[in-house]
């Protein structure tokens, strides 16, 4: 199902906190948005607080009542946190474990030394596989401090083309940010939207494998034509191997960061195969593939499976956990903040007002959500805020939507939150000066591929809204 009809949703719909009309509420949430893009790209305000100042700017442009706009506000924010605060914490002590334990250093050394067997032929694709496993647990800018020295001392060594290594590398990286569970964007798009979180990874992992292909390995070969530029070696930091005796498995580290994957997979095979809530096998798997019970259960299985082949103590188990916990506080709040501003925007009663506007474009909802993504990416810079403003906008629409539509829309979403990075993206930059790039070449390749897997990814999950 792609579209609705307001009749449908009447009966779900709640007293919006503002009696305006769709002329007043259009005006407020473009000055809401205008507000936020303002306080972020001009006076480079933390996000946090422009989605908060942002909030309250739409409902007063709306004619809410304060009162009611900060309750809105804070309830969405409290719903939002509760719903993925605990996910985005697990999946980062993972990542930590998994970083600081060699775990991912051992996985890319395996990988590239079967690579390199192959004449450098093999060695894109070793990248995007590496980037898409080491990707799972970790967020974007960790993968990107962690596998820049690797993308780096591999392109030096072997005498390959920066942007035919890095490229591939940053597509993997990207590909599992936008749109695979248990990163922010798509958990906060799986919560705004109630949709299946098993069903939207199956379905993400099978839109991500060509998206990341054609982004990656493909494109890299005219990226690579376009600038050609040599690897800076002032930017090849150490590895957390560097320092340790000895490291995890291969087959250890791949097993604990694929263990949560497979546990959340198994729920929503079990729930396609038996379909019977009732059902003792499914109500256990419903626990067994409960993302926080799969994420908690891999954290407790990497302390034994990742820290202790290091040689960690417990202390430095605990000293690993404190850590990976600080730098997550401005994910959080600003997750928190697009959760505060999705409330603000249902409760004022915007969802109708899309609703009702949408019906009259013509446009499937899936196609509509992408463009409200993109246009947020290209104004804010910022694929989290992108993707819960998306969301909050377009989640009456999901309301009466199937299982698997629902997940399609979270999948579309992110695609259309990695649209086109530039000047006010963080990611721009932070890729620009580890590569050693103009502001010019660092457009021509890493610009252009975020746009490529957005229009790919969202052009596949249209196609399979069709078939399936």
């Amino acid at each position: 199902m792609t579209r609705l009809s307001v009749e449908m949703l009447a009966a779900d719909t709640v007293e919006p906190i503002t009696s305006a009309g769709h002329a007043q509420l259009g005006i407020a949430v473009l000055a809401g948005i205008a507000v936020i893009v303002l306080l972020i790209t001009k006076f480079k305000m933390h996000a946090f607080l422009a989605l908060t100042i942002g909030s309250l700017a739409l409902g007063a442009f709306a004619g809410a009542p304060l009162d009611k706009v900060i309750e809105s506000f804070s309830g969405g924010l409290g719903d939002t946190v509760a719903g993925v605060g605990v996910l985005i914490a697990l999946g980062a002590i993972l990542g930590k474990l998994l970083a600081d334990s060699g775990g991912a250093d051992q996985i890319v050394d395996t990988i590239l030394a079967k690579a390199g067997k192959s004449g450098g032929r093999a060695m894109p694709w070793a990248m995007v596989l590496i980037a898409a496993v080491i990707g799972l647990p970790l967020f974007f800018e960790v993968g990107i401090v962690l596998l820049i020295p690797v993308v780096l001392m591999v392109a030096k060594r072997g005498n390959y083309s920066l942007m035919r290594i890095g490229i591939p590398a940053l597509a993997g990286l990207s590909v599992m940010h936008g749109l695979i569970p248990p990163h922010p964007g798509p958990l906060v798009a799986i919560d705004a939207v109630d949709a299946n979180l098993g069903l939207t990874l199956a379905l993400g992992i099978l839109v991500a494998i060509p998206t990341v292909i054609i982004a990656g390995p493909v494109f890299s070969k005219y990226a690579a034509k376009w600038v050609d530029v040599p690897a800076p070696e002032k930017m090849i930091p150490s590895r957390a191997s560097d320092e340790l005796e000895k490291r995890p498995s291969f087959g250890a580290a791949v097993s604990t960061i694929l263990l949560p994957v497979a546990m959340m997979l198994s729920k929503a095979l079990v729930d396609v195969i038996v379909d019977n809530p009732d059902a003792t096998v499914q109500r256990v798997f419903d626990v067994v593939g409960n993302p926080m019970i799969a994420l908690l259960f891999a954290v407790v299985v990497a302390m034994f499976t990742l820290g202790r082949p290091a040689g960690f103590t417990k202390g430095k188990i605990l000293s690993t956990t404190e850590k990976s916990l600080g730098p997550i506080a401005g994910v959080l709040l600003i997750v928190g903040a697009g959760g505060g501003f999705k409330g603000t925007l249902v409760d004022s009663g915007v969802g109708e007002m899309i609703m009702e506007i949408s019906k009259d474009w013509g446009l499937p909802t899936l196609l509509l959500a992408w463009l409200i993504a993109v246009v947020i990416r290209v104004a804010t810079g910022s694929a989290t805020v992108a993707t819960v403003s998306a969301a909050g906008l377009v989640a009456p629409l999901a309301a009466h939507m199937s299982d698997t539509h629902t997940a399609l829309l979270v999948l579309v979403i992110g695609a259309g939150s990695l649209f086109f990075s530039h000047v006010n993206d963080a990611g721009f930059w932070l890729v620009k000066e580890y590569f050693g790039l103009s502001v010019g070449q660092t457009v021509k390749t890493w610009s252009l591929m975020e746009t490529i897997i957005s229009v790919v990814a969202g052009a596949l999950v249209l196609l399979l809204s069709l078939v399936i």
